[in-house]
């Protein structure tokens, strides 16, 4: 087992070489030797931190650029829209009645039966609405 003990970012990439030697227990005569070449990688997790911080900073040197140029080249003529579209809040309206109108088998309701819902009707709509 060979271990590397202190390791360093500025040691990435370092190359080391090993040799193994192999005899006999009495005799220091040697049957056979191997030299092994050894590289100091950073591991998975670090690469990918880097790659994430790498990626970020290139992803902020581009959104700068793209907002000098929009800012310095093209005029503002967008309106800003403020807060959720009329469907939505349409959606949600609806939704929200449903949830309030009877279930099926409710005898005692002032609501017409036709607007009676079923608990797999009221489900969809909480789930819409969710």
């Amino acid at each position: 087992v060979i271990r590397h003990r202190d390791v360093r970012a500025s040691y990435y990439g370092v190359i080391d070489k090993f040799r193994l030697q192999v005899s006999e227990q009495s005799q220091r005569k040697a049957l056979g030797k191997k030299e092994i070449i050894a590289t100091l990688l950073p591991s998975a997790k670090e690469q990918q931190q880097q790659k994430e911080e790498e990626e970020k900073r290139i992803k902020e040197h581009l959104a700068e650029s793209v907002f000098f140029e929009q800012t310095l080249c093209q005029p503002e003529n967008r309106t800003a829209s403020s807060g959720p579209s009329l469907l939505t809040v349409f959606l949600g309206v609806v939704c929200v009645t449903a949830l309030m109108l009877p279930t099926l088998g409710e005898m005692e309701s002032l609501v017409p039966l036709y607007l009676h819902l079923s608990v797999n009707q009221k489900l969809v709509a909480a789930y819409v609405l969710g």
